[in-house]
């Protein structure tokens, strides 16, 4: 095994680690926020290529079902903007914020986002625990191997909208949180209309925020 496959399972297992923890305890995010964001500007430049089409399948699967186009989407861990070019070209319609922790992730976003994207996509850092957007912000929210944060997930999904939250490997993926946690922690939180779906080795999860009144 080379030095470079040894650094690759030790993040992995690290990503699984700090997920279990924060999804656990979300107040220990603080903890681990540099360390992640170190690992991941490290992948940055090779992150694309670990990356096979088929990971977006059950991200694709679940979008399929979204029944109302989003007028503002958020990819959030957008990573390189694979999800969020996804989300662009399935929905013309709509405006599509991808943020993400690592600045070096992000400049890679923006060099392999297509010039027909550009003028619908943009692309911020910011951290998923603390975004930087006002209460109710995105009709669309989707999360793509991202630790998810419930209490922003309820906070910036306006009412009827839709969240989307896909495993690109399902349990085997490094960033991972079965879904029957998902559902309890996001349907106290007033997220309900579950649905599951699965593509490949993937899985994804998708709930509607319903209206108040």
């Amino acid at each position: 095994m080379s030095l470079e496959d040894v650094e690759r399972n030790f993040g992995r297992r690290f990503a699984r680690f700090v997920t279990n923890v924060v999804v656990a305890r979300p107040r220990l995010w603080r903890l681990f926020r540099t360390p992640l964001r170190l690992q991941f500007d490290r992948l940055a430049p090779v992150w694309e290529s670990m990356r096979s089409p088929e990971s977006f399948a059950p991200l694709e699967r679940a979008l399929d079902a979204v029944t109302r186009p989003p007028g503002r989407a958020l990819d959030l861990g957008t990573g390189t903007g694979a999800a969020a070019r996804r989300v662009a070209e399935r929905f013309p319609g709509a405006e599509v914020i991808g943020v993400d922790l690592s600045e070096d992730m992000l400049e890679e976003a923006r060099r392999s986002t297509p010039t027909e994207f550009r003028d619908r996509i943009r692309y911020e850092k910011a951290d998923g625990s603390r975004l930087p957007f006002e209460d109710g912000s995105f009709d669309l929210v989707v999360l793509a191997n991202m630790i998810p944060f419930s209490d922003e997930l309820e906070r910036i999904t306006a009412p009827d909208g839709t969240l989307v939250i896909s495993f690109s490997a399902g349990p085997e993926t490094p960033i991972w949180v079965p879904p029957e946690r998902l559902r309890s922690d996001l349907s106290r939180r007033g997220f309900a209309e579950f649905a599951d779906f699965q593509a490949g080795a993937g899985t994804a999860l998708l709930a509607r925020k319903p209206a108040r009144g």
